[in-house]
């Protein structure tokens, strides 16, 4: 799936929940299922190749925070990076990365 196909697939969640055809929770799960569809088809910007979606799995800072990769080693880069952010210092969170 292409990113104008993920964007219009979200607006129609968006558009059913609008008219009163879904409600909330099942738009939220329209939405997550196009976005993880999105993930799992992701290539890059470069075209280098395809990009991973990889789950971290450890500390509750860093379980199931879910990011697109080539590998693991930049997994986990991305992750540390995103829990860097979020909260300052990402050194002290144990953590790994599983392939979705």
């Amino acid at each position: 799936m292409d990113r104008i196909s993920a964007i219009r697939n979200i607006e129609d969640a968006i558009r059913d929940l609008e008219s009163g055809d879904a409600d909330l929770a099942s738009t939220e799960r329209r939405v997550v299922t196009v976005l993880r569809t999105f993930a799992t088809e992701f290539e890059d910007d470069a075209g280098d190749g395809t990009l991973d979606a990889w789950t971290a799995v450890g500390d509750d800072r860093a379980e199931g925070l879910v990011v697109l990769a080539a590998d693991e080693g930049d997994a986990r880069t991305r992750v540390r990076d995103l829990l860097d952010e979020a909260a300052g210092d990402a050194d002290d969170v144990t953590f790994s990365v599983e392939r979705v």
